[in-house]
Parts: C-alpha cells; structure tokens; sequence
C-alpha cells in the first residue's frame, strides 16, 4: 500500500539518540543455576530469554539487512544500522550463557534446536518469486519485528524497575545482563515501529502480526519454562503453571500478568508510539553504569 495514505502516530517526546552496539563482558563461574535464591521457578522463566532471544535476534538482523534498500529516510537508516549493531551484540551475550548452564548440569540444546527451526524455518526465507509475493513476506516479517519489540521493550522497562529482584539477592552478573540488555531495547524501542510504518505501515498487517507475535511468544516461553523445570537436575518433581506466573508477577520477581495484558491495547491503539513506553533517559543511565559495559570500555581503553 502506497505511505502517503498512512497516518503515521507521532512519538509523544523527542528522545532519539543514535544508536551503538555497546561492547560488555560478563564471567558467569560465580553464577548459580538458580540465580534468583529459593525460586527455580522465577531463574527459569527469564533464563527462556538466552534460548529465545540469540535465535531471534540473529532473524531481526536477517531481515533488516534485507529491507535496508526499502528505507528512503537517512536518518531511519541509521537507527536501523544501530539497531542491527546492538541486536548482534545481545545475540551474543545470551549465547554465551548456554555453556554455562550446560556446566550445571542443565543443557539447553534440545530446546534451542527447536528454537532455531522456529526462525530459521517456519520464518525464514522462502522461494517466492521477484515483486509483489517476495515482498509480501518480506513486510510480514517486518511487522512481526515490531510487534516482537513492543514485547521486549516492555520486558526491558520492567527489569530496570524490577527492584524486588535486588532486594531477594538475585545474581548480580545474571541481572546486569538483563538491565543492559532491557535498557537497549527501551533505547531502541522505536526503530521497528518506525520502520515498519515507513516501508508498509499497513494497521490490518500490524494487528495481524501482532496476534501471531504474541500466540507465538506465549507457546515458546511456556515450553521454554517447562523444559527448564523439567530438566533441572537440582529439582525432584519440576512443574510450570500459569498460577505460579501469575504469584511470582504479584511479588514482583517476574513481570505482572494485568501489565502484560494492558499492554496489548496500547500496541493495537491507532495512536501507539514506542516513545510511549519506558523511558530513554533511564535506559542511558543504566547503561552508561553497566558494570559490564563500563569493564569492556575500560578493557578496550587499556588495550589502545
């Protein structure tokens, strides 16, 4: 469809800033495989984001390379160039996670296959031919991103503010990654939108995808959970349910149930901007103190 005919939802602030892919370095032997103390239950759910996230992430930049020649805004160019660069440096950090569990005794392979099938198969790359059916799946794909992003922008909001996590001990190294890594999606947190209205903007293909992003996310993160709990070596009798999301979101230690559900309206709004969700100016703060971030720039300076 053509742009001109897009009402394109304005951002309620002007916060951009330009995007880099922060180097970080993380040492997790000081890590245990239940890194929020007591609760298996609360480390597994967020331990599904190193299974799900290097796979996805790897496909968001996929994709952005190939609708790259579709931006005609120079300076949306850019955000999606800083976004391609920071999407690969998450993709990385999560993966090197997977050793480690693999170390205590919990091995993630048979889930990160099924995983990696998910995106490389199901929504991969497809034989169509040139013009309109290549780029018809093309534009699905992009849709799909940002509805993706309104997810993990949520999630990266919520871990910035998730002090309860701080107060039961969780692992400082497991929780710096989260921050760093949830304070460059809420930075981000309006490329895939912008994009997405740029090159198609259609709000038929935006509710659409997101009914998909969303059943897809769901059926992955709970098999995620239950793979985890059910092969954890520490636990005898390892169950998933719903009730337990739901208390551990009550407590603090995993996102809230009402948010997450609040949260689907705001996105299906025809007013909906990102710059509505979260805020830049603590996304820069954490990650201008990111431990992590603040040894590898410091590595790095030592090395010149």
């Amino acid at each position: 469809m053509s742009n001109k005919q897009v009402r394109v939802p304005r951002p309620v602030e002007e916060e951009r800033i330009a995007l880099k892919a922060r180097k970080v370095s993380f040492s997790w032997e000081d890590t245990p495989l239940h890194w929020v103390p007591g609760d298996p239950f609360a480390t597994h759910t967020m331990n599904v984001l190193h299974l799900l996230l290097p796979a996805g992430e790897r496909w968001f930049v996929h994709v952005y390379k190939q609708v790259l020649p579709y931006i005609r805004d120079e300076r949306l160019r850019e955000d999606v160039i800083g976004f391609i660069g920071q999407e690969a440096m998450h993709s990385q950090a999560h993966d090197e996670v997977l050793p480690h569990l693999k170390e205590l005794g919990l091995d993630p392979t048979p889930y990160t296959a099924q995983v990696d099938w998910f995106f490389e198969k199901m929504l991969g790359d497809r034989t169509l031919p040139p013009g309109r059916a290549r780029r018809w799946w093309l534009m699905e794909r992009v849709a799909l991103i940002a509805a993706i992003e309104h997810y993990t922008a949520f999630l990266g909001d919520w871990v910035l503010n998730a002090e309860e996590l701080d107060r039961r001990g969780a692992d400082p190294t497991m929780l710096d990654l989260l921050r760093w890594h949830g304070a460059e999606e809420v930075e981000h947190r309006s490329v895939a939108f912008e994009l997405f209205m740029h090159v198609d903007g259609s709000y038929r293909r935006r509710a659409r995808t997101w009914a998909l992003a969303f059943t897809a996310l769901v059926f992955l993160w709970q098999r995620g959970i239950r793979f985890f709990m059910e092969n954890d070596p520490t636990l005898l009798d390892g169950k998933a349910s719903f009730r337990a999301f739901y208390v551990r979101g009550r407590r603090g230690v995993l996102p809230s149930t009402g948010d997450m559900l609040r949260s689907i309206p705001r996105y299906l709004s025809r007013e909906y901007h990102p710059s509505q969700e979260g805020s830049t100016e603590q996304a820069v703060a954490y990650l201008a103190s990111s431990p992590a971030a603040v040894a590898a720039l410091a590595a790095e300076k030592g090395a010149k």
